[in-house]
This record gives structure tokens, sequence and C-alpha cells, in this order.
């Protein structure tokens, strides 16, 4: 086991949901906490200030802000040995109607932000010997429809931390990623539309599915076995290995699921002469 007690562990995306559940289990396992966010005054009212946790403002899709944060982290503890790359954004709209400013924010929070973060964190966790962390999404399997942007970055972020992990094989650093299932959060709620206005409101029944401590509980203990992959849900792994074995009925099979949700724009195209 490689325990967080007394590493610093760096989480992107901290002011909710996932982020915020990983910031109060690492301070709980011990951990020295850097947390960023866009919010620094939502931040700072989430958690009790302490000597173990730092709170940044940065936009991830802004490479120098995670310059500086990396850069303001490292000066403060003297590096990094963990990294969670959570800072992230959805969307809910057909390709056909979705402004593509919508494709590029998510590539640009999703993909990139990991990309910038990891690339001026990289040296030291390696001289470390620690880990990069993905937080990707079973539609970095899968395609989703609807999801086609959201989907795009999750390929690409896996995709990138499979390549690290390959460059790292011998250093001794852990790459990991993993792919929740729905998780109980906000993250539906700010999805972008269409037109890259937040969707306000989820079509997913919030008492169903996992909370966010189960996914950061998860999340941690798969860091301190150094796991290369966490699928989370058994509707995930069902979809996962669907999708290698099956990729036609998986198509309609995740049409159909789709487009049973409240309001689908799918159902668009069940229309005739749409």
């Amino acid at each position: 086991m490689h325990s967080v007690n007394n590493k610093v562990v760096v989480i992107t995306g901290g002011s909710s949901g996932i982020g915020k559940a990983l910031v109060e289990l690492s301070l709980a396992r011990g951990a020295k906490v850097a947390v960023c966010a866009r919010s620094i005054d939502k931040l700072q009212s989430m958690f009790t200030p302490s000597d173990n946790l730092f709170c940044y403002k940065a936009d991830v899709s802004i490479e120098a802000d995670c310059k500086n944060f990396m850069d303001s982290v490292i000066k403060r503890w003297g590096g990094v040995d963990v990294l969670i790359n959570n800072a992230g954004i959805s969307m809910r709209a057909l390709f056909e109607d979705a402004d593509l400013s919508v494709i590029r924010e998510l590539m640009d929070v999703n993909f990139w932000g990991a990309v910038y973060c990891t690339k001026f964190a990289i040296t030291s966790i390696r001289q470390r010997r620690g880990t990069v962390v993905g937080v990707s999404s079973i539609a970095g399997y899968r395609g989703l429809p609807a999801r086609t942007g959201y989907s795009a970055s999750k390929f690409a972020l896996q995709g990138f931390l499979e390549g690290l992990r390959t460059e790292l094989l011998h250093t001794g650093t852990h790459v990991m990623w993993v792919s929740p299932g729905f998780i109980a959060t906000n993250i539906r709620n700010v999805a972008r539309s269409s037109d890259g206005s937040a969707q306000a409101e989820t079509p997913l029944d919030e008492s169903k599915l996992m909370s966010p401590e189960e996914c950061a509980r998860l999340i941690m203990n798969g860091i301190e076995s150094r796991k290369r992959t966490i699928v989370m849900t058994g509707q995930g792994k069902l979809t996962v290995w669907m999708n290698k074995l099956f990729p036609g009925l998986a198509d309609k099979l995740v049409y159909n699921h789709f487009l049973k949700e409240p309001d689908s724009p799918l159902k668009k195209y069940e229309t005739p002469n749409p």
C-alpha cells in the first residue's frame, strides 16, 4: 500500500461533488492537500482552514493558471506526490445543434486542463515516484449520444494518460484513470446546453446514484493500491464489456437508454422529417 499520509495531494475542481469529497478524504487520511477552483471564495467557505490545506484560485483551461498553481504548491511544500485531475464539465446537446464553442470548452477543461496540470507537476511526481490520476468517465470508453464533446474529451484524456503511463513504466511513477458511472453531483446541473448555457437541471434521479463520498473512497483506495484503472458501477462495467465484444449491439442499447431520459435531445430524430 502507498499511503497518502504526509504526502502532498493536489486536486483540481475541488469546490463541489467528487472534488470536494476527495479533499475531505485526503485530509482525513493525513495528506497535505492543495485544491484549486475558479472561485476562491467558494473554496475557502467550504473547508476549515488548516496548515495542511492550501486553497488556490485557478481556471484549469488557462495554461498560466495551471503553471502558477503547481509552482505555488511546490514552493509551499517542496513537491507533488499525487495529482488528481478532477476538474470537468459535461454537455447535453446533439452535435448538429451544438455551438462549436461548447465542444471547445469541454476539450479545454476536461483534456487540456489535465495536460497543463500534469505537465507542470510531472517532474516532481516522477522524482517522488508519485501518482497522476485522471477522473474520466464511461464516456471515455464508449461514445455517448448528445455528449459527443464530452466523450471526445474523455477519450483524449485516457489516451494521454495511457501514453504517459507507458512512458513512465520503469520510473516507479503510477498513472491511473478512473471512470465513475452516474454520480450524485452537480456536474449535470451545470452541463452545457447547445448554446453553452448551463443545463440547470439533471434528467436523472439523484437519489439512486452513487454518492461523491463513495466515489472518492474508491479513487483514494485505487491510488493507495496503485490500480491501473477503475470502472465504477455494474452498469459501467457492463457497458465497457459490451462495447468491446458487441459494438453494434452496444450502439442500439446506448441509443435506447439515452432516448428514454426526460426531454432527450434524441427525440428530434424520432419524428418524421426533423
